[in-house]
C-alpha cells in the first residue's frame, strides 16, 4: 500500500512550514463566528483558493453528502470550525443535540478528509473540554483529568472525541493533523441571539437595547464573580494560520490571551461602551458556570504566537458591528 498517509508515516517526519497561497483550502463552517474569521485571514494573506459551503448546499451531519462534496471539493487544507454552539441555556436545554449533531459532523468531515489523504488538518474545539475544576490557568495536559462542567458536558465531550479523531489519525495513518482549544470567542458574525448566544454577545444585546430604550436596570444571570477569559475571532484566525504553519503535534494547543476578568467587569465595561447609564441586577437563582476558566497559553506562545487585540478595542469594534448589522440578525 503506497498511499499519501503510508508514505507521511513512513518517511520523512513533516515539517511545518508556510502553506502554498495557491492551495485549496476548505473551510467548514466558513459563515460562522470563527470560520468567516478564518476566511477573512486567509484571504488578506493571499490564499486564491478558500471554498466553503453553506448548510442550505451541505449537511454536514449528511455522511454520504460530505464525502460526495470532499471528492469534489478535494482541498488541500481543511479547517473544521463547523460547529452547533451556544450558551448555558442552550447547551443545558439541548445536550442530545449538542453531542449528537458535532460528533456526526465531526466524524464525517474528518473521514472525508482522510479518504482524500488532507495532510494538513486543523481541528477547533474549545475550551470547556477541559475539568470544571482544572488548576488554573489549564494546562493541555489537564484533559481528561476531572469532572466537566454539567451544563455543557454534552457538547465538551463531543470536542474531546474530536481530539482524538485528530490523534487516532496520526497514530494510524502518520499525517500531520492538528487541534487548537479557543478560550471564548466574540466578534463580527457571533450569535446575538437571547436563547443560544454565549455571555458576551448575549451582554452586547441586553445593555445595547437597554440603552436604546432608556431602561432604568438590566438583569443578568448569577453572581457576576465567575471569570472569564475572552478573545477577539480576528485574533484567533490569526492564531489558526499561524498553528498550520509553525506548529506539529498531537496534543491541543490552547489559544488566549492569558488574561482574564469577572463576568460583572465585563458587564460594565460593555454597559460603557454602548453608553448604558442604568443599574445591574444579578439573579443569583441562575447558575454561573465554570468559576474560573483561564487557559495557559505557554505552549501558543513557544509556538510564537500571542494576542493583539486588547479587549476594550475588540468590544468598541463588535458593538460597531452589531449596531450596523443588528436588523439582520438572528431573533
Amino acid at each position: 500500500m503506497t498511499d499519501a498517509a503510508t508514505d507521511l508515516k513512513g518517511g520523512t517526519p513533516f515539517t511545518p512550514q508556510a502553506l502554498d497561497r495557491e492551495a485549496r483550502v476548505y473551510v467548514a463552517g466558513h459563515r460562522g463566528l470563527v470560520g468567516s474569521a478564518i476566511v477573512r485571514k486567509l484571504e488578506a494573506e493571499g490564499f486564491t483558493d478558500v471554498v466553503g459551503r453553506t448548510s442550505a448546499e451541505l449537511d454536514l451531519k449528511d455522511r454520504d453528502a460530505v464525502f460526495a462534496s470532499f471528492r469534489e471539493v478535494q482541498p488541500k487544507v481543511v479547517v473544521l470550525a463547523a460547529a452547533k454552539v451556544g450558551g448555558i441555556l442552550a447547551n443545558s436545554t439541548y445536550p442530545v443535540d449538542f453531542l449528537s449533531d458535532n460528533l456526526r459532523i465531526q466524524t464525517n468531515v474528518m473521514d472525508a478528509a482522510l479518504e482524500q489523504r488532507v495532510e494538513r488538518l486543523l481541528f477547533l474545539g474549545s475550551s470547556c473540554i477541559y475539568p470544571k475544576f482544572a488548576p488554573q490557568p489549564i494546562q493541555e495536559d489537564t484533559l481528561l483529568t476531572g469532572h466537566l462542567e454539567e451544563t455543557n458536558d454534552a457538547y465538551a465531550i463531543a470536542k474531546i472525541a474530536g481530539i482524538l479523531g485528530v490523534q487516532a489519525v496520526r497514530r494510524q495513518y502518520g499525517l500531520p493533523w492538528i487541534s487548537a482549544m479557543p478560550t471564548n470567542l466574540y466578534g463580527p458574525n457571533d450569535n446575538f441571539s437571547p436563547k443560544g448566544s454565549h455571555v458576551l454577545p448575549a451582554l452586547i444585546r441586553r445593555y445595547d437595547e437597554a440603552a436604546a430604550a432608556g431602561a432604568s436596570s438590566v438583569t443578568n444571570w448569577g453572581t457576576g464573580t465567575p471569570r472569564r477569559e475572552f478573545l477577539h475571532v480576528d485574533d484567533m484566525a490569526d492564531a489558526c494560520l499561524h498553528l498550520l504553519e509553525h506548529y506539529d503535534g498531537p496534543a491541543q494547543v490552547n489559544v488566549g490571551t492569558g488574561s482574564d476578568v469577572t463576568i460583572r467587569e465585563i458587564a460594565e465595561t460593555i454597559a460603557e461602551v454602548v453608553g448604558f447609564h442604568g443599574g445591574t441586577e444579578w439573579d443569583t437563582t441562575k447558575p454561573d458556570g465554570t468559576p474560573q476558566k483561564l487557559l495557559d497559553v505557554t505552549k501558543l506562545a513557544a509556538a510564537g504566537w500571542t494576542s493583539r487585540i486588547g479587549l476594550r478595542e475588540g468590544l468598541e469594534s463588535t458593538v460597531a458591528w452589531y449596531r450596523q448589522h443588528a436588523g439582520a440578525l438572528r431573533g
